[in-house]
């Protein structure tokens, strides 16, 4: 059984068709960033998050079938990483302990959840069926506040949800993300990770804290995702500048994506 996913695993098709979601996961950030600028200039409405930019790419021509080729890659590259769950990464094995080793798997495995859900809200739009993700973040919320357990949940997740961004601060100041990649990269993708890592970072950050914030105060509505961390960033003094600049590393993050297509270890 583990020989044959090894075998699957290793298939260079099923590679090239993974590689593709870091494509996928690059059109999405570039869109969203430009969404946030459109909201910072007060050229445009809509969701400024994942849903706000699968809705951009379903009205454009073409945009249906891009969805469907979108939902594939993400369905192989949650895949991908269930393998590496399962085997460890091929291309980079780890040889100096047993712990390294289990958080990274446990690190492969929660992309692929992650991606499993990328995967399905794709394919909603796909259908025609998709929904505002910040939306289905303020009903979730709502629901959870109607119990102590339901508050406390919903704060510890707000935590999760920040340490996440945190995360992301931390190995692109770091620049921990390099050992990610094949080979030497060049001072561009270099720049483009740090850049585009921390901007991530700082936002998914704002996300968290805004759950914590809305469990605190009961008010659901204040929890709706990267959509509210944005535009209540926005609302700040010297908000649109600082909304540009939230946009534009969003997007910066999306470029570092397409590097990762090429150059990540699988």
């Amino acid at each position: 059984m583990s020989g044959a996913a090894a075998d699957i695993a290793q298939n260079s098709v099923f590679e090239h068709v993974a590689r593709a979601g870091y494509v996928v996961s690059g059109v999405l950030h570039i869109i969203i960033g430009y969404l946030a600028i459109r909201i910072a200039l007060g050229t445009g409405g809509g969701s400024a998050d994942q849903s706000g930019a699968l809705a951009a790419l379903s009205a454009k021509p073409g945009g249906i079938i891009a969805l469907w080729a979108a939902v594939i890659a993400l369905v192989i590259m949650a895949l991908w990483r269930l393998a590496e769950t399962a085997l460890g990464r091929s291309t980079d094995p780890k040889s100096q302990g047993t712990m390294p080793e289990i958080l990274d798997r446990g690190k492969a495995f929660a992309l692929a959840v992650v991606y499993f859900g990328f995967a399905f809200s794709t394919l909603g739009f796909a259908r025609g069926a998709g929904k505002s993700t910040g939306d289905q973040n303020s009903d979730l919320s709502a629901r959870l506040m109607q119990t102590a357990t339901g508050t406390v949940t919903l704060i510890v997740g707000g935590i999760i949800i920040a340490a996440v961004g945190g995360y992301h601060i931390y190995k692109g100041a770091s620049r921990s993300f390099l050992d990610d990649l094949k080979g030497t990269p060049s001072d561009l993708v270099r720049r483009l990770g740090l850049i585009g890592y921390v901007a991530k970072g700082l936002v998914i950050v704002g996300a968290g804290v805004l759950v914590i914030v809305a469990a605190s105060l009961s008010e659901p509505d204040k929890a709706t995702g990267l959509d509210g961390a944005l535009k209540t960033l926005g609302a700040q003094p010297y908000g649109v500048i600082l909304l540009i600049l939230a946009g534009l590393g969003i997007i910066t993050y999306g470029l570092y994506s397409f590097a990762m297509a090429r150059s990540t270890k699988m």
